[in-house]
């Protein structure tokens, strides 16, 4: 069974263009509520799908935090020029790990930490 991480946002438009630009995620499903929000979206980024939607102060993903995901790359350095190119919040360079992996993390305009390295997990 796949993982999929979902995150919220108060503008997922904006993450949802942050994220295509500065990422390289794409866009496969992005379903709006009936008062026009994003309910529902998901992006596409190699075999893996992450979900966003909108913050809201009530329900199951009501008044949650940012979040953090791990995305495995095969070239960080380059995928780091293109999230810092976009305008991305940098907070670790691209570093070599003491677990072998190359990794660098950066913010999302709302807080969440993404890394992409080098590291695949080992299911």
């Amino acid at each position: 069974m796949p993982l999929n991480p979902v995150l919220t946002y108060r503008d997922p438009r904006a993450a949802l263009d942050f994220l295509q630009q500065a990422f390289g995620f794409e866009a496969v499903h992005v379903h709006e509520a009936d008062d026009g929000s994003v309910a529902h979206a998901e992006l596409r980024f190699g075999d893996g799908v992450i979900m966003l939607g909108t913050a809201r102060n009530s329900g199951v993903m009501g008044g949650l935090g940012p979040g953090a995901v791990y995305v495995s790359v095969q070239d960080p350095d380059a995928h780091h020029a293109r999230a810092a190119e976009a305008g991305a919040e940098v907070v670790l360079p691209p570093t070599d790990q003491d677990y072998g992996s190359r990794e660098y993390a950066a913010r999302d305009p709302e807080g969440n930490l993404w890394s992409f390295g080098t590291y695949v997990a080992q299911v």
